[in-house]
C-alpha cells in the first residue's frame, strides 16, 4: 500500500510550523505500519492536545482526539474493550509527562499493550513556547525569560522504573532507525515507549539559538550515539539511542481476561 493511503489527505497541508519534526515522525510511523502489514481497521490512534496530538487527525485509522493528558486513559479503555486492536498513542511533553504523567506511569505499571510515542521537543509549542518537564535547566522559554532551573525527566529511565517492558529512544535525524524501533515497539506484547527527540525551530530553536530546522536535526547526529558504540564509550555525555528495555511480563488485558474467566466459573459453581 502507498504511504499516502494511510493519511487523510483532505486535512493537508498540515498545520505544523515549517521545519517541525512532527511531520518526520508521522512519516516514520506510517512506514512502520506499512512494513508491518497492519490493516488500517485494526489500528486505533489516540491523542490529547498539542502539536503532536494533530497526528490523530491526519492518519486514516480509527482515531480519538481527546483531552489534554488523557490520551493513555482513553487508549486503556479502548484496549480493554477491544484487546485485539493495535493501540498507538503519540504524545508531546505535556500529554506524556506533565498533566499526563500519572497516566503514563500507571500504563507502564500495568503493562497494558499500548505503544506510547513521546515526541520530545523540550517545549510547549502549540501554546506559546512555555518550558516543559523535558526542557531541563538553563533553557530560555516564554515562561523562563531568565532561563529554567527545573531538572528534566529522563523519559527512558522514568519508563523503565515505572515498569514499561519495551523502552527505546531515537531522533528525527535517524529516520530509518526510528522506523525500526517503532516496528519493534508496535509488535511488542506489553507497554512500549519510544522517545523521539524532535526539533521545534519556532520556539525552542529560535529562543535557544540552535539555528534553523536543518541545523537542529543535524545536531542530533553529534549529541547522540548508539548503545554499545565506541563513540558512547569514549564520551558518556552523549545521549544514548537504541533499545534500553525489551522484556516479557504478563500483559494486562490477558491477565484481566483470566480474572473474568475465574469469576464466571465461580458464579457457575
Amino acid at each position: 500500500m502507498a504511504i499516502q493511503d494511510y493519511i487523510r489527505q483532505r486535512f493537508f497541508p498540515h498545520l505544523w510550523c515549517p521545519g517541525c519534526g512532527h511531520g518526520i515522525i508521522l512519516n516514520n510511523l506510517l512506514h512502520a505500519v506499512d512494513e508491518l502489514g497492519l490493516a488500517k481497521n485494526d489500528i486505533v490512534v489516540t491523542s490529547g492536545i498539542g502539536c503532536s496530538a494533530r497526528i490523530s487527525g491526519y492518519v486514516d485509522f480509527h482515531t480519538l482526539h481527546t483531552l489534554h493528558g488523557r490520551a493513555l486513559a482513553f487508549a486503556t479503555g479502548v484496549k480493554l474493550s477491544r484487546p485485539e486492536l493495535t493501540l498507538i498513542v503519540p504524545m508531546g511533553d505535556g500529554d506524556a509527562l506533565a498533566i499526563g504523567g500519572n497516566h503514563f506511569i500507571h500504563a507502564a505499571r500495568r503493562n497494558i499493550d499500548i505503544t506510547a510515542i513521546v515526541m520530545n521537543n523540550r517545549i510547549y509549542g502549540m501554546t506559546g513556547g512555555q518550558f516543559s518537564p523535558l526542557s531541563g535547566p538553563g533553557i530560555l522559554a516564554t515562561t523562563a525569560p531568565y532561563r529554567t532551573i527545573d531538572p528534566n525527566f529522563d523519559v527512558v529511565e522514568l519508563a523503565r522504573a515505572a515498569g514499561a517492558t519495551f523502552v527505546a529512544r531515537s531522533t528525527t535525524y535517524h529516520a530509518l532507525e526510528t522506523i525500526d524501533l517503532l516496528k519493534r515497539a508496535i509488535s511488542h506484547k506489553g507497554f512500549a515507549v519510544v522517545e523521539i527527540l524532535t526539533q521545534c525551530p519556532t520556539y525552542y530553536g529560535r529562543k535557544n539559538k540552535e539555528g534553523e530546522a536543518a541545523e537542529m536535526i543535524e545536531r542530533y547526529k553529534h549529541i547522540t550515539a548508539k548503545i554499545g558504540s565506541k563513540a558512547l564509550e569514549e564520551n558518556p555525555a552523549l545521549i544514548p539511542r537504541g533499545v534500553f528495555v525489551e522484556v516479557g511480563r504478563p500483559e494486562y488485558c490477558e491477565a484481566y481476561e483470566e480474572v473474568i474467566v475465574r469469576a464466571r466459573q465461580e458464579v457457575a459453581a
